[in-house]
């Protein structure tokens, strides 16, 4: 009976992901979060995608005390206000990150891997390190569910995400690099059917392998590209794109690339 009353509202969760709550309030939050597990992991994807996208916008951020006291003001008039208000801005709020993501696209320039620079390809190609570094985030810290098929049904999963990818999918051997394969899941890429791949070493330092589909790509190329310690080797061959993602040494990461880079080849139509 407790519980049913010492509830905790969207709106408070969302204070407590961007830290604009009390101390009281936060350990409150966090009680209740550990009775309710779903919840709580629903809070840590919210928490990581806050992350990357805090990252990735962090030099176009304005902050003003005006701004902080609408947010004063909004939760300071008490509980007898509706709540509807919040979930609006919310969307509009959400809205206007999506238009700036499509805006600043062009002024993200990830260091190339090689001296010259390679072709431009027919989509964005800083949109596939980005989708693959805010997958790393979200899922390569999950304990308890990083996948939805583990090793065990490797055949399985091979299969599985490969028909959704409509791709002649070979999972990459890292066993020579120290890391074993922990699994596999489907996760949207540019809006359509991709693939995540987990893995991981004796110390559960971990790193994925994200596959996407883009049909209209013709070009070939080998980059990389960076976020704080988070590195992310990705390529585009034919229509399929390849990303690998790690908080590990950018050398370890390069030859890992470059073993999934020659695993690949020849996947399509196998």
């Amino acid at each position: 009976m407790t519980d049913e009353f010492n509830t905790v509202s969207e709106d408070e969760l969302h204070a407590y992901v961007d830290g604009q709550i009390s101390e009281p309030e936060r350990r409150r939050i966090e009680a209740w979060l550990e009775r309710h597990p779903d919840r709580a992991q629903e809070v840590r994807e919210w928490q990581a995608q806050a992350a990357a996208l805090q990252h990735h916008f962090a030099s176009y951020a304005r902050d003003s005390e005006g701004d902080r006291a609408l947010v004063s003001a909004r939760r300071g008039r008490g509980q007898g206000v509706a709540s509807a208000p919040a979930p609006v801005l919310l969307r509009i709020a959400a809205g206007l990150l999506i238009f700036a993501a499509g805006a600043l696209t062009g002024f993200y320039a990830p260091a190339i891997v090689s001296g010259d620079r390679l072709p431009e390809t027919a989509e964005n190609p800083d949109s596939l390190p980005r989708q693959a570094q805010s997958a790393f985030l979200v899922y390569a810290s999950e304990v308890r569910h990083p996948v939805e098929v583990g090793s065990d049904q490797e055949a399985h999963l091979a299969t599985w995400l490969g028909k959704r990818l409509d791709y002649g999918l070979k999972i990459p051997d890292l066993t020579a690099f120290g890391f074993s394969l922990v699994g596999g899941r489907l996760i949207p890429v540019n809006g359509t059917a991709g693939a995540l791949l987990m893995y991981e070493d004796g110390s559960r330092q971990r790193l994925t392998v994200l596959l996407g589909r883009n049909s209209d790509n013709r070009e070939t190329s080998f980059r990389i590209a960076s976020q704080g310690d988070l590195e992310t080797f990705y390529w585009i061959d034919g229509e399929i794109g390849y990303a690998v993602t790690g908080e590990v040494p950018r050398s370890l990461l390069q030859r890992v690339a470059d073993a999934c880079y020659r695993q690949f080849e020849g996947s399509e139509g196998s």
